[in-house]
C-alpha cells in the first residue's frame, strides 16, 4: 500500500513538472547596463500566448539623456529602418517612430536605475519568423540587439 501511495506521488510529481514546462513562455526579460548592452543575446517566446510582457532593468547608473535605453520588437529586415527613423523622432518621442507600422512593440525609453513594461498581443509574431529586440537609442542598436525567437 505504502508503495502504491509513493508510485502514485512519483507520477503527481512528473505530470506537474511536464505542465509546468510545457507551459508557454510570454514575458521577454532584459536587463540593461551603462555598457550599452543587453544581458541576453536570444529570447524565446510563444506565439500561443495571449498577451506577450517586455520587461527591462536598466542597471546602470547614467540618466535617459545620456545613456537611455529601452526595447523594440521588430521583424530583423525592418531593423535599420526603424533606427533610422528613430533619430528623426527624438528624445520627445523616446527614440522610437510614431505610427510606424514596422515597430510591433517598444518600451518607454528609461535611465539608469530605473525600469520599464510593455505588452503586446501575441497574434503579432508568428511561430519561426525573423524578429529581432533593440535599443532605438541612437547609436545603440549597433551593440544593443538581440534574435527573437517565437515558438508555436
Amino acid at each position: 500500500m505504502k508503495t502504491t501511495s509513493k508510485i502514485l506521488a512519483a507520477l503527481a510529481l512528473l505530470g506537474a513538472a511536464s505542465a509546468a514546462q510545457a507551459s508557454p513562455n510570454c514575458t521577454i526579460k532584459l536587463k540593461a547596463n551603462d555598457a550599452m548592452q543587453f544581458d541576453l543575446k536570444t529570447a524565446t517566446v510563444s506565439a500561443s500566448c495571449p498577451k506577450i510582457n517586455i520587461e527591462l532593468v536598466h542597471t546602470g547608473k547614467l540618466p535617459a539623456q545620456a545613456m537611455g535605453h529601452n526595447v523594440v520588437i521588430s521583424q530583423t529586415a525592418d531593423m535599420n529602418a526603424i533606427t533610422a527613423a528613430a533619430i528623426k523622432a527624438g528624445a520627445a518621442a523616446g527614440y522610437v517612430p510614431k505610427g510606424g507600422a514596422k515597430v510591433i512593440a517598444a518600451t518607454p525609453l528609461v535611465g539608469g536605475g530605473a525600469s520599464t513594461k510593455a505588452s503586446f498581443a501575441g497574434s503579432k509574431l508568428k511561430a519561426g519568423g525573423d524578429y529581432s529586440f533593440f535599443c532605438s537609442f541612437p547609436g545603440h542598436s549597433a551593440l544593443m540587439k538581440g534574435k527573437l525567437v517565437v515558438t508555436k
